[in-house]
């Protein structure tokens, strides 16, 4: 049980990283923001893919979908100037 969240928390920083170098965003987030972008970026993509009908099976799925949604946020963070709460 444990080691399932120790996993998740990986796979959410490393998705949020990934996002992040995706997106090109100029500041580094930091190891808890990248979790938080990983975390809000898996939510939001496994919403989005559902919306299509597509699922994630397995660690690189959920990667995938969570690299996906971690864009998505950063670029509705851009979109509507929400930046400046994170500053």
């Amino acid at each position: 049980m444990l080691w399932q969240w120790i996993i998740k928390i990986a796979l959410w920083t490393l998705a949020g990283y990934l996002g992040s170098r995706i997106m090109k965003d100029g500041k580094p987030n930091g190891w808890l923001g990248n979790v938080i972008l990983g975390l809000v970026g898996g939510l939001i993509g496994s919403f989005a893919f559902g919306l299509i009908g597509l699922g994630a099976r397995g660690i690189v799925g959920d990667i995938l979908v969570s690299v996906v949604g971690s864009c998505l946020v950063i670029w509705l963070v851009r979109k509507f100037n929400l930046g400046r709460w994170f500053d």
